[in-house]
This record gives C-alpha cells, structure tokens and sequence, in this order.
C-alpha cells in the first residue's frame, strides 16, 4: 500500500491534478484536510471507501488511521489544502511514515499564492521589477516563526512578499513594511480564491487595511505586497524580443 499525499489546489474543485482526482477516485481511505479542502473535492471516492475528515483529529488519530490501512494494504488518499510543501503540516506525518516504513507519496498542488496571482491578474516576477518572490507568515497560536525570520527580514529584498494566514494582522503588516516598500508599493488582501466566497481588496500600503476592512475576513487569507503587482516594467522580457536571438529563434 502507499499513502498518497495529494495537494488539492485552492479550493475549485477543477484545479485538483489529474493525477490528484485519478487516486482519490480508486483509494479505498480517504483523509481530507476538510478545513480548508471542500467536500466536492474528494466527492469521487468509490464507493465502501472510508473518508475521514481530519480538521478535527489529532496528529496521533491520522497516523492511526495509517497503520489501520498499512495492516489492511489499503492505499490512502492524504488530501491537503494546495500544495502539500507549503504550511501543511506534513513534515510530521511524512516521519511518522518513515519510522514505520509505510510507503508514501506527494502528488502535488496548485498553490494558494498562485491561485491568488491568477485572480488577481498578475505576474508575481515582473522584469527589473521584482525576480523573487518569498513566501511567509507571522506568528500565530499554531506555531511561532523563527527568531531570525523577522518580518523586516524576510522583506529585505524587497521582493514580491507573499504572507499566508496573515488576515488578523494586516496593520501590523503596513506598519512594518511601509518603510522598506514605501505607502505607495501595490497591495492585495485575498481570502479563499477561487472558493464561492472569494473575497479580494487591492491598493497600496497606504490604503489596504481600509480597502479590506469591508470584506470582513477574520481567518484564512494571502497578503501580496510589492510592485511587480503593478504589473508595470520600463523593459518586456527578453524571451519574446525579436532582437534577442535564442536557439529557437534566431536574432532579427
């Protein structure tokens, strides 16, 4: 058996893999992050299977729930919101796997920065605009951050900076950064993209606590800060310049 872990994408349940939909419809166990993974995602299990909602069991319950399906040979689809490498507490499900020898998998996800980018519009790597994008968060009760990884930190590139689960602390975001990016470096507040209830605000450093305060969202949610979301550079890209010769295309 192998236990699967299949990154879910965002939320619409068209932006799950093929190969990701593929093995939740055969699996036999089924295990969906359903806090932030809608049920329609995983609406294709076949039929007899055992699907669990995770979002209230504990690290020890899931693992139980593996070795259940080891000692049956039944293989398990692992659902997680997005992808599986980013903020999905699966570090430690990936060592319990490893210390019992229990094969396992990672089929990845459309991320939920990505997903934010396309709604929004935007190219998060804009030439000589902004090359990097960081992808971060603050402190919160589940975990804390890394003394080193300070805000200002993390943001001294100045780069497009991606913060997740950051909704509550979006003042403190602006008062933070507003010094390093300036009142007027482009902003957006995106909550649950591409979900029924997506909910986005744009402006600057100067104007999105404001622009966001209406939406009302308290829990989930990406702050993007930076001005490649401006979308505006002094020079295209090099790719597609008829006076840029590459092996596929010759010179001008």
């Amino acid at each position: 058996m192998t236990v699967y872990f299949i990154g879910a994408g965002p939320g619409d349940p068209d932006l799950i893999t093929v190969r990701g939909r593929d093995l939740i419809a055969r699996c036999p166990v089924c295990l969906y992050a359903g806090s932030l993974v809608p049920p329609a995602v995983v609406a294709s299990t076949p039929e007899g299977c055992r699907v669990l909602d995770t979002a209230g069991m504990s690290l020890e319950e899931i693992v139980a729930e593996f070795d259940r399906a080891h000692a049956s040979g039944l293989d398990v689809a692992r659902v997680h919101s997005g992808d599986p490498s980013i903020y999905g507490a699966t570090a430690e499900q990936f060592g319990a796997l490893r210390e019992r020898e229990i094969p396992f998998e990672i089929v990845p996800g459309v991320p939920a920065f990505a997903a934010a980018a396309a709604r929004l519009g935007v190219e998060l790597t804009v030439p000589e605009v902004a090359q990097t994008v960081i992808l971060s968060r603050l402190s919160g009760r589940a975990s804390r951050m890394p003394e080193r990884e300070t805000l200002e930190a993390v943001a001294a590139s100045r780069g497009t900076l991606v913060l997740h689960l950051a909704a509550k602390q979006l003042p403190r975001i602006v008062e933070e950064l507003t010094p390093l990016y300036g009142a007027d470096c482009p902003a957006a507040f995106v909550a649950r993209a591409t979900w029924p209830d997506e909910a986005i605000a744009r402006g600057t450093l100067a104007t999105i606590v404001e622009e966001a305060a209406p939406l009302g969202v308290e829990r989930t949610a990406l702050v993007i800060i930076g001005p490649a979301l401006a979308g505006i550079s002094e020079r295209a890209s090099a790719l597609y310049d008829p006076h840029h010769g590459r092996h596929l295309r010759p010179k001008a």
